[in-house]
């Protein structure tokens, strides 16, 4: 009994992305993708031949100059190199042995353009992209034994897109692919994220507000949204004819039931009899509360509450009785937002319960040890019993209105709403229920409720049916 509450087992997710990021990473792909190929399809079928036609015309060039100064006198050929220096951008210069230079050959486009300019040229002629730490395209040639370079911007044989300038390209292409990615996305997925959070609110029991526009555009999403309406319709007058139903039947077998026990405590002469009679009568009324619990109405106004408080005494009527032991470890300190009466019902739902049920086999007595931890703003309290558990198969049904898990648990008399009870009442107070098998036997209830403080507290609003 002193050991500590083992925690539920760590449920096991599947890793897995929403829609709206599974569409924006595809489409994401598809257009940087199909950047990425109009711009392998520019520079295959566009710039590389242009840029070789302009190294082309560089050696023409060279040549052009090369045969002006050979056949020119020492005066027009200093005219005729200031004159290509003034109107044709081009430079020529002597070219000494002790020049510095880089050779034009960084990438594999410069390497074509210089194998192409040495092809036209000679191979003894030099292309270089600095001379002297100055840059350029430099191309260096001869004339009769003198060696010269001739300088030309590098924009005449096109700026290739190397170095910051394709990443500069590539990241705006990639920056407006993922804002057209997104807003395709968001527009595609913003009538699914609709229909989930309407799914999710007409699940809670908010019809109203669980509608959806039966006015939309396209015309699939109107007659989707015009269908889960209508559905919504449906499941919410189901609900209430249910929950009218239910209280209608429970309150008229009141009166009735009152006439037999009375009949049967004036009638029936043999007392073991009687007790017997007496004992079904006020099992059937139990049931009959049951019902009653579970049609109730849905407002409840939160509180603060100290939890270790109603749990002493929703266990109190419990801890007198010789075949149950209960043990309760809650911090005195620790306050939940809640219900008073919700939450002693559904502490006494669940000690009930493990009365019923939770006997340890060796013993016969059943025991049970309520706790509670805070963390993040939520509290959690688990009762455990020490009794035989239930199958992994039937824990996702004993929440279920009317179901037993006789083949598992013993002596199942009642309704079988005991823990639909629960459930419900957790979740009107803002909570929720987990029910679990305990690594070392018994069944445990997890309860997660949230944390009282002086700001958080209010009325839930009333869900409609």
């Amino acid at each position: 009994m002193n050991a500590p509450l083992e925690a539920a087992a760590a449920r096991r997710r599947p890793l897995g992305i929403s829609l709206f990021w599974r569409t924006f990473l595809l489409l994401a792909l598809l257009l940087l993708g199909s950047s990425i190929g109009w711009y392998q399809m520019f520079r295959t079928l566009e710039y590389e031949p242009r840029v070789i036609d302009n190294a082309r015309q560089i050696a023409s060039l060279v040549n052009l100059s090369r045969a002006a100064l050979v056949h020119s006198d020492a005066i027009a050929r200093v005219s005729l190199i200031k004159t290509l220096a003034e109107q044709e951008k081009v430079r020529i210069a002597p070219r000494e042995p002790a020049d510095k230079f880089n050779l034009f050959n960084q990438t594999g486009l410069e390497r074509r353009m210089s194998a192409e300019i040495m092809a036209r040229l000679g191979p003894d002629t030099v292309v270089a992209s600095r001379v002297n730490d100055e840059p350029g395209l430099w191309v260096g040639f001869s004339i009769e034994g003198d060696s010269y370079w001739l300088l030309t911007e590098r924009s005449r044989v096109g700026a290739l897109l190397g170095g910051s300038a394709w990443l500069l390209w590539l990241a705006s292409l990639g920056a407006v692919s993922l804002i057209g990615a997104a807003l395709l996305a968001g527009f595609i997925n913003r009538p699914l994220k609709q229909l989930s959070i309407a799914a999710g609110r007409v699940r809670e029991g908010d019809y109203l507000r669980g509608r959806l526009d039966e006015s939309a555009r396209s015309s699939e999403i109107r007659e989707v949204n015009i269908g889960f309406n209508r559905m919504a319709d449906q499941l919410s007058k189901i609900e209430q004819d249910r929950a009218e139903m239910l209280a209608g039947i429970s309150h008229d077998l009141r009166t009735p039931l009152a006439r037999l026990r009375l009949e049967t405590e004036m009638s029936v002469p043999d007392l073991e009899a009687r007790q017997h009679m007496v004992a079904d009568i006020a099992q059937v009324d139990t049931i009959i509360d049951k019902f009653l619990d579970y049609a109730r109405p849905e407002q409840i106004a939160l509180q603060p509450l100290p939890l270790a408080e109603l749990t002493q005494a929703a266990a109190m009527p419990f801890t007198l009785r010789d075949d149950m032991q209960v043990q309760v470890d809650i911090p005195p300190e620790l306050r939940v937002l809640g219900d008073e009466v919700e939450l002693a019902r559904v502490l006494g739902n669940l000690l009930e319960n493990a009365r019923r049920y939770g006997q340890s086999p060796d013993t016969g007595i059943t025991r049970v040890r309520i706790a509670a931890t805070a963390r993040d703003n939520w509290v959690t309290l688990r009762v455990r019993d020490h009794g035989p558990g239930v199958a992994p198969e039937l824990l996702s049904s004993l929440t279920r209105p009317f179901f037993r898990g006789d083949s598992a648990r013993t002596s199942a008399t009642g309704a079988g709403l005991g823990l639909a009870i629960v459930a419900k009442m957790v979740h009107n107070m803002g909570g929720a229920l987990e029910l679990a098998n305990s690594p070392s036997g018994g069944l445990m209830a997890i309860i997660r409720l949230q944390q009282a403080s002086e700001q958080k507290h209010g009325l839930l609003p009333k869900k409609r049916r």
